[in-house]
């Protein structure tokens, strides 16, 4: 899990999808069993971002498609250096989807 953005506003988090095996059951875990910390841990099937309202107190996970369109996003904004404005709109725009509460645990 990697931060990417941290503003008064929005936290952007990218989640890395982890080495998995199946067992015969079905059950599935990292790919390395004889690790025992990790053995039971949930695991992703692919990355993600998770964008964070912070004034709404609401978050959104992108995967898939909406993740790989967001990732072109990113590698756009590598290249062309956006002001925060500019991000903060956009995030903006992708919290309008947001619909889950955020929950600390």
């Amino acid at each position: 899990m990697h931060t990417l953005y941290d503003s008064e506003s929005f936290i952007v988090t990218h989640l890395l999808a982890s080495p998995i095996h199946q067992d015969d059951n079905g059950r599935v875990t990292v790919s390395d069993p004889d690790d025992e910390y990790m053995a039971d841990r949930p695991t992703l099937m692919r990355h993600g971002f998770e964008i964070v309202d912070k004034r709404s107190g609401k978050e959104l996970f992108l995967d898939g498609a909406w993740a790989e369109l967001f990732q072109q996003r990113l590698s756009e904004w590598q290249r062309n250096r956006p002001t925060q404005d500019e991000v903060e709109n956009t995030l903006a725009q992708y919290a309008e989807l947001a619909t889950l509460p955020l929950h600390v645990h």
